[in-house]
């Protein structure tokens, strides 16, 4: 157990959880610079308090956010919950939902979460297949997270080297994470993932493999919990639009001055992970199935954009309404527009949800069909929304004066007169909703969600060839052959099988 963590017997709340990051040992790169302090850095505060906005919203709605653990019989974050029906899924994407609403960014929690419910079936199909312990391991592993309600961030993503050649034929082997030598009491890993969300906010990170692997890539094989402060982690944080504006002082010019974001690129090496805290060591032939099912329960996860659309439709009004133009048809147009696209993507996401069944290990996963074409929604459906937004919000989007020519003694009168909208509308209110159009758009928070609605969880082509694999043609073609009177021979025992899968998919409700 990491010592800062011992600290703090369990986090109830924001105040619980900041005191649980304090004087903690990272080795944190941000602009060239170590970091001593992150839980005070005017760039990655914001992403904490994002953070912080989960243990918030379980005080105030207990009901939505936690659970009642099995481990603990206390309440802990329903981020830590294996889902037990499709009801559990579909709560935890209204969950989602109202943090975007909270935050208008990534809140950086849906990975650990997702990848603990595709752990518990995978593990326990692993030990079915192979005879192996990984599944108790597992079980005593989230107990220890429901101890102290901690954070688990996940990372999945390798920086990958030559796309066209499998882990094992890297010309630097580093390039994909993998094993580099064991002891009776664990392994040392060494490489890097990319882009990692949350990582410096959590507490613990389950490292994962992040394509199907083949008897070559034995040594890539693996799954393994580690605390994020473990003897050998480097954490590079990435940069983001905008981000040195909250180095400048003031708060209008960020947009959305108290939440962010964070991704930082993880670099491992030597890293130690103890045999009780190991997943997966060598069964490559569970690394597709692995990557299959947590990139069904996370591409559903992104029903949390939907959360941050109804913050920037809300913006896109405000401003339209500021500007004295919120009367018009065009503009409702397009606000119904905006709204049209942003439940489109929370309607696939909690159909997904709803139509989960259970796996062989009693958890709940969601329907992978949906899912793919939710998040392949979320990679085209938020640029829209964010046009339409710009389009409402005018060319002071991008070329409005900033806050300190607001605020100077020699020209913020004319800041104030020339920046006005309607006259019973501070001029500092429409450069502060302005503001706020710039950052989820084009700044800071346009990383989470644009950039990261198009790339995370796979990139478009990936859901596409999910949907490929996932759409039945075959059984398709049988109902056209039938209604169009042409005859057709058929495998009936495998037909009955196909159907039931279909009908089971569609159809089946839960409990």
């Amino acid at each position: 157990m990491p010592e800062v963590i011992q600290k703090i017997d369990k986090i109830y709340s924001p105040e619980d959880y900041f005191s649980s990051l304090q004087d903690r040992t990272l080795r944190i790169f941000l602009l060239g610079k170590a970091v001593e302090d992150p839980l005070h850095h005017p760039v990655i505060r914001p992403s904490i308090n994002a953070m912080a906005a989960t243990y918030q919203l379980a005080l105030d709605t207990p009901d939505l956010a936690s659970v009642l653990s099995p481990y603990t019989g206390q309440r802990v974050s329903r981020f830590l919950h294996i889902c037990q029906s499709a009801q559990d899924l579909v709560l935890q994407n209204k969950m989602q939902r109202r943090l975007g609403q909270i935050t208008g960014t990534c809140f950086q929690r849906c990975v650990g979460m997702d990848a603990l419910n595709a752990l518990h079936s995978v593990t326990y199909e692993m030990d079915e297949a192979h005879g192996t312990g990984y599944h108790a391991r597992f079980l005593q592993f989230v107990a220890m997270l429901h101890e102290g309600n901690w954070v688990l961030g996940g990372a999945m993503t390798d920086v990958k080297g030559d796309r066209s050649l499998p882990p094992h034929q890297q010309a630097d082997p580093d390039l994909y994470v993998h094993i580099t030598r064991r002891t009776n009491a664990g392994v040392y890993i060494t490489g890097a993932k990319a882009h990692q969300t949350g990582c410096i906010n959590s507490h613990w990170m389950v490292v994962m493999p992040t394509t199907r692997l083949t008897a070559e890539d034995r040594e890539y094989a693996i799954i393994g919990a580690v605390p994020v402060d473990a003897p050998g982690i480097t954490y590079i944080y990435g940069r983001q639009s905008c981000d040195t504006r909250s180095l400048e002082g003031g708060n209008i010019d960020v947009g959305n001055a108290l939440y962010g974001g964070q991704e930082a690129m993880v670099v491992f090496e030597e890293v130690f992970i103890p045999r009780e805290l190991i997943f997966m060591d060598g069964e490559y032939d569970f690394a597709a199935l692995l990557v299959d099912r947590f990139t069904a329960y996370h591409r559903r996860s992104y029903v949390c954009k939907s959360g941050v659309g109804d913050v920037l439709i809300g913006a896109a009004a405000s401003i339209a309404e500021m500007n004295g133009i919120d009367k018009a048809s065009h503009i409702k147009d397009k606000l119904v527009e905006m709204t049209h696209l942003n439940e489109t993507v929370y309607a696939t996401g909690i159909a997904a949800s709803f139509q989960g069944q259970a796996t062989k290990s009693g958890c709940f996963l969601c329907d992978s069909m949906l899912a793919n074409v939710c998040k392949h929604h979320v990679t085209k459906l938020p640029y829209e929304i964010g046009r339409l937004a710009q389009d409402l919000g005018g060319g002071l989007v991008a070329t409005m004066p900033s806050e300190k020519d607001l605020n100077h003694p020699e020209i913020g009168h004319l800041v104030q007169k020339y920046l006005k909208g309607k006259a019973n509308v501070p001029t500092e209110d429409r450069m502060r909703m302005l503001r706020l159009i710039e950052n989820m758009t084009l700044g800071r928070n346009a990383v989470g969600y644009l950039t990261e609605s198009l790339h995370g969880a796979g990139s478009p082509q990936a859901q596409r060839i999910q949907i490929a694999r996932l759409m039945q043609l075959e059984y398709k073609k049988r109902l056209a052959h039938i209604l169009a009177g042409i005859p057709i021979e058929t495998n009936h025992d495998a037909l009955i099988d196909e159907l039931g899968e279909y009908f089971g998919r569609v159809f089946q409700l839960p409990d």
